[in-house]
C-alpha cells in the first residue's frame, strides 16, 4: 500500500515553487472569439452586490449571508485592461465575504450558469482534463499573445470552478497564465464544509484545470517564438484492441510483450519436469518478463515482484515442493533468497543465479565502500544510534553494519514510517540512513516540510509526533551522501524540464530513489491526485487504481502515465492493465492507457556497455554507448545489471539441473559461510535487520531486542 506519510505530507504541504491526446501543439487553435461577455457581466454584477450588510441579519437573505468586501484592488472601469491578478483579487474578495460554506457553493453555482456555451463537437477526448473526478473539457484558442478559453463539465460544481478560472484568465497573455499558482485560489474555500475526500477532489479540479491551461500557454509561447515542437518521449498505448508503440525505444519494449509460444512451452515443460520455481525482479529484461508472465498461466511457481517479496516467495515455492529456485535479479537478491531458505530449513533446495559473472548493483556497491564504513563508524560514536539500511544491499553489508551500529532494514514503502517510529520510540535517538543519497535527501526534505504542519496534521502522519518533536529530530537525521541507483539517477534536470513542458497534466510516477527535482515534481502531482512516489509495487498499484477508477466511470478515457522508474516495469504494468481492460464487455466506452518512458526516442544501443560484464550478448542493450547510466541524449531508464538475466541463461540453468557435473557451480547463489569481524555467521547477523523490519511491519513498533541494542542494554547480543 502507498505510504500514508507521503500521502498526508503531499496533501498538506507541497506547493508549486508524442501523444495525439495531450502533446500536440495542434490543440492551440487559431484565434476565435469566445462569448465570455455574459460571464464577465455576471462576475461584475456579483462583485457589486451587498446583501443586507448593514442590517446584521444575514439569515434574512436566502441567497447570500453577507456582502462583498470593498477592495483596494478593485478592477478598473474597463474590464479589458484588468489584469488577471486584479480579477482574481475581486473573485477572492467575493467568496471571502461569504461566511457560510453553503453560500459560497451557491455563488459558485451562479457562476456555473453563466459559463459560455460549449459545443458538443468540442467534447472530445483530446480536450479532456485528466485527474478530475468529473468529466471536464477544456478548449483553447490563441494568436500567441492572447489566450481564450472555453470549458464544460458534467458536474455543476466543476462548471462553476471552470467559470471562475475563465473569468480570471480569459483574454490574458500566455505569460500571465503561467504566473498563476494553484494556491492563489486557495482563499476561495468553496467547499470548506465538505468531507475531507470531497474537499481534496475539488481542490484537485482547480489545480488540474489550471495546469491544463498553463500547458496550452507554454505551447502558445513556443509557437509564437518559432521554436520547433519538442519531440515527445517514447510511449506504449494499451487499449482493448492491442498495443501501439510510439518511438524506437517503445518498439523495442513492445516486441517482447507477445512472446513466442514455443519459448513459453519449452520453459513450462522444463519447470514442471524438474520442479523449478522462478523469482524475478520487476526490472527484468522485457523478453524474460514476457515469457514468465505467459508461463505463469501454466506453472504457478513463478513470481515477479520487488526485492522484498522475492525471498518470501521462494520459501512458499519450496514449501510447495520446488527442488530448485532460479533467481532473476542482482547478486544480493540471490544471496538473500539463499539465506532465507536456509533459515526456513530448506538447505537442500538449490538456488541459482543467471550469470557466471558478478551481477552488481550501484547501491549495493556504495554500501560496501570504505566511505560507508566511515559513515557507520561516525554513527557508532554518537549513541544512541540506529542504522536504517535500504533492503537493496548485500547480507554482508547488513551484517557488518549491524555489528557496528544496531541496524534495521527498510524499503522505499516503509522508510519514512520506520524512521518516525524509531524517533518516537527511542529518546534522543540519532538515525543514520543509507546508502541511497537521493532517498536520504528526499526524507530530510519531507521532515523539513512536516515541521511546518500543525500538530493535528503531523499526528495524521504519525501519532507519536507533533511539531516540536519533528523539529527536534531534524538535526538527528543523518544520511549517506555518496550512493545512488544508476537508473534513477537519470531522472534529473533535463528529464524534469521536458516533463514540465509536455506532461505537466499527466499522471506522474516516481520511485523514492529519484533525484530531488523529480521527487518534488512527483510530490506536487501527488498533492493534486495526479502522482505517486514510492516503491515499484506502489507505482504498479497506483496505475491499476487509476485504471479501475476510469473503468468505473464508464466513459471514454485516455490515461497517460509518466514512468519514473526502471523501464522493465512495463511488462507487469501491461499485464495488469490488459487484465483490467479485458473485463470490459463489448460495446463499452474505450479506455486507453499510455505509459511514457522519459528517455530519448532513439535510446537503444547495440554496442557493448563499457565494463567487465557480458551484456553485449543480449542483442538489444539499452544504455549509453560506451558507458553505464542513462540520459535523454541516448540512454534509457534501464539497468544494465538486471539485463544480464537473459532468457537464454534461464533455459540453460533449467536444462542443466541437477548439476551433477558442476557445470553450473559459478551460477549457484553464494552461501555465506564467512564470519563477521566478531566471529559470527554473516548469514545469521545479516538476516537479523530484515527480521527487525518484519517485526515493525507486523506491529508498527521496533522490536524490544533492537531497542535494547540501541540503548546498550543488550550488548552481548551484538557480540
Amino acid at each position: 500500500m502507498e505510504s500514508a506519510a507521503l500521502s498526508a505530507i503531499s496533501r498538506h504541504l507541497l506547493r508549486p515553487s508524442s501523444n495525439p491526446h495531450h502533446n500536440s501543439t495542434s490543440e492551440i487553435l487559431p484565434l476565435r472569439s469566445f462569448n465570455v461577455a455574459p460571464l464577465r457581466r455576471r462576475f461584475n454584477s456579483l462583485s457589486a452586490k451587498c446583501h443586507h450588510a448593514s442590517s446584521g441579519n444575514s439569515s434574512a437573505n436566502p441567497s447570500f449571508s453577507c456582502s462583498a468586501v470593498a477592495s483596494d484592488t478593485a478592477a478598473p472601469a474597463s474590464d479589458n485592461v484588468s489584469t488577471p491578478q486584479l480579477r482574481l483579487r475581486r473573485l477572492v474578495d467575493e467568496f471571502v465575504s461569504l461566511e457560510e460554506p453553503l453560500d459560497r457553493v451557491k455563488l459558485l453555482l451562479e457562476y456555473a450558469t453563466s459559463l459560455p456555451f460549449f459545443p458538443a463537437s468540442a467534447r472530445v477526448l483530446s480536450n479532456r482534463v485528466m485527474g478530475c473526478t468529473a468529466q471536464v473539457w477544456l478548449s483553447v484558442s490563441t494568436d500567441g499573445y492572447t489566450m481564450q478559453f472555453s470549458a464544460d463539465s458534467d458536474s455543476e460544481i466543476t462548471r462553476g470552478y471552470c467559470a471562475c478560472l475563465i473569468a480570471v484568465l480569459d483574454g490574458a497573455s500566455p505569460e500571465e497564465v503561467l504566473k498563476m499558482h494553484p494556491e492563489d485560489f486557495a482563499e476561495l474555500n468553496v467547499v470548506g464544509s465538505s468531507g475531507k475526500g470531497g474537499v481534496q477532489s475539488r481542490v484537485n479540479t482547480w489545480h488540474n484545470v489550471l495546469i491544463a491551461m498553463q500547458k496550452r500557454a507554454k505551447a502558445a509561447i513556443a509557437e509564437r517564438e518559432g521554436r520547433p515542437p519538442v519531440d515527445p518521449f517514447p510511449s506504449l498505448v494499451i487499449s482493448p484492441g492491442g498495443i501501439q508503440a510510439q518511438g524506437s525505444y517503445a518498439e523495442a519494449q513492445a516486441m517482447f510483450l507477445s512472446p513466442v509460444e514455443s519459448k513459453i512451452k519449452e520453459l513450462v515443460s522444463v519447470l514442471k519436469e524438474k520442479q523449478i520455481g522462478v523469482v524475478a525482479h520487476f526490472y527484468m529484461d522485457p523478453e524474460v518478463q514476457g515469457i514468465l508472465t505467459a508461463a505463469k498461466m501454466h506453472w504457478p511457481h513463478i513470481h515477479i515482484s520487488d526485492s522484498l517479496v522475492m525471498a518470501d516467495s521462494a520459501v512458499k515455492m519450496a514449501e510447495a515442493g520446488c527442488r530448485y529456485i532460479t533467481v532473476l535479479g542482482v547478486d544480493f537478491m540471490s544471496e538473500n533468497v539463499r539465506a532465507i531458505l536456509d533459515q526456513a530449513g530448506f538447505e537442500k533446495v538449490g538456488v541459482y543465479r543467471m550469470s557466471d559473472a558478478q551481477i552488481g548493483c550501484s547501491l549495493a556497491d556504495a554500501a560496501s565502500s570504505e566511505s560507508y564504513v566511515q559513515f557507520l563508524d561516525n554513527a557508532s560514536k554518537s549513541p544512541p544510534s540506529l542504522h536504517v539500511i535500504y533492503i537493496n544491499t548485500s547480507l554482508e553489508t547488513k551484517a557488518h553494519g549491524h555489528e557496528l551500529v544496531p541496524t534495521i532494514t527498510c524499503t522505499s514503502s516503509n522508510v519514512v514510517q520506520t524512521i518516525l517510529q524509531a524517533f518516537a520510540q527511542v529518546p534522543d535517538l540519532n538515525v543514520w540512513y543509507g546508502p541511497d543519497s537521493y532517498m536520504g535527501a528526499n526524507i530530510a526534505e519531507l521532515f523539513q516540510q512536516m515541521a511546518a504542519l500543525s500538530d493535528e496534521e503531523i499526528k495524521e502522519i504519525h501519532p507519536g509526533h507533533d511539531r516540536k518533536s519533528i523539529k527536534s529530530v531534524l538535526s538527528r537525521l543523518h544520511y549517506y551522501q555518496d550512493g545512488n541507483c544508476i537508473v534513477h539517477d537519470m531522472f534529473g534536470h533535463e528529464v524534469v524540464e521536458k516533463i514540465k513542458e509536455l506532461y505537466c497534466d499527466s499522471y506522474l510516477t516516481a520511485h523514492f530513489e529519484v533525484p530531488g527535482e523529480m521527487f518534488a515534481l512527483a510530490m506536487e502531482a501527488k498533492r493534486r491526485g495526479m502522482g505517486v512516489v514510492g516503491s515499484t509495487q506502489n507505482i504498479l498499484d497506483f496505475i491499476k487504481n487509476r485504471v479501475k477508477e476510469a473503468l468505473d466511470r464508464n466513459v471514454a478515457e485516455h490515461l497517460q502515465f509518466v514512468l519514473g522508474t526502471e523501464s522493465g516495469m512495463i511488462t507487469s504494468i501491461v499485464a495488469a492493465v490488459r487484465e483490467l481492460l479485458g473485463k470490459r464487455g463489448t460495446g463499452s466506452p474505450k479506455v486507453e492507457v499510455e505509459i511514457v518512458f522519459p528517455v530519448s526516442s532513439d535510446s537503444v544501443s547495440t554496442a557493448p556497455v563499457d565494463g567487465s560484464h557480458d551484456v553485449a550478448s543480449l542483442g538489444v542493450v539499452p544504455g549509453v554507448v560506451a558507458g553505464e547510466g542513462c540520459s535523454i541524449h541516448g540512454g534509457c531508464a534501464s539497468c544494465p545489471y538486471m539485463k544480464m538475466n537473459s532468457l537464454r541463461s534461464l533455459l540453460r540453468v533449467c536444462h542443466q539441473v541437477p548439476d551433477e557435473g558442476g557445470i553450473l557451480s559459478a551460477f549457484q547463489a553464494s552461501r555465506l559461510n564467512v564470519k563477521t569481524p566478531l566471529g559470527r555467521s554473516v548469514a545469521d547477523v545479516g538476516c537479523e535487520p530484515i527480521l527487525h523490519m518484519r517485526h515493525f511491519q507486523a506491529t508498527g513498533k521496533l522490536p524490544d531486542k533492537l531497542v535494547d541494542q540501541i540503548l546498550g542494554k543488550n550488548a552481548e547480543s551484538m557480540s
